[in-house]
């Protein structure tokens, strides 16, 4: 494991942490982020409160990403994983079963999930996508890409499409979409601003619905 930086948290002191989670029964959320993190940042607020649901980890291959300093600071724990270990998952599926992780959600996440880790967590690792899927979906198509694409087939609207992780890319069960139209004046920065805006509104929403649907 000397791939992985962990920050904050001790082995110990998370175990005593998950012992006392595990006895209110909440489910407990990694959060797996690569930029900035503002959803990320909004996922963690949003369940600050809640009697049921907890980010309890944040997972980044970047250790320079915006997102370490600013989910370190709220107090949640982090672990950095290059990308060669990343790949095999096997180190990352370990940890997650440590801390007795129970759902992943993909924030601005820029790697593709190893398979082990979908198996591990069939239908509990949810994503967000900044299009309608299934277009302007796959390999390649993340961030101001997919804005440029958007705008440059002149669509007439964009959106956010949430949906479940699975072998392939953007191709799991879709859990919810959410629209915005597109005008002739809008450039790939205007509509990043539209559809983040989505994400911060809609997503927190689904994803804590998504889960209590399964407890």
């Amino acid at each position: 494991m000397a791939n992985i930086l962990r920050i904050l948290s001790t082995k110990h002191s998370y175990s005593v942490q998950r012992t006392y989670l595990c006895g209110m029964n909440i489910q407990s959320i990694a959060v797996f982020a690569s930029g900035t993190g503002s959803n990320a940042i909004r996922l963690i607020e949003h369940f600050t409160a809640s009697s049921t649901i907890s980010v309890a980890l944040l997972v980044c291959n970047k250790p320079d990403a915006p997102v370490v300093e600013k989910v370190r600071a709220l107090g949640i724990e982090v672990l950095v994983m290059d990308n060669a270990s990343f790949e095999s998952g096997l180190t990352l599926l370990q940890e997650l079963h440590y801390r007795h992780i129970d759902w992943i959600v993909l924030a601005g996440f820029l790697r593709k999930i190893p398979v082990n880790i979908i198996r591990g967590f069939q239908d509990r690792i949810i994503n967000i996508h900044p299009a309608l899927l299934p277009k302007f979906g796959g390999k390649g198509m993340y961030g101001m890409y997919v804005h440029k694409a958007v705008v440059d087939a002149c669509e007439p609207e964009t959106g956010i499409s949430i949906h479940l992780v699975n072998e392939e890319f953007d191709k799991g069960r879709l859990l919810a979409q959410f629209k915005v139209a597109i005008s002739a004046n809008d450039t790939p920065e205007s509509v990043a601003a539209k559809v983040q805006e989505l994400e911060h509104r809609h997503f927190s929403d689904v994803v804590e619905t998504v889960i209590l649907e399964q407890v």
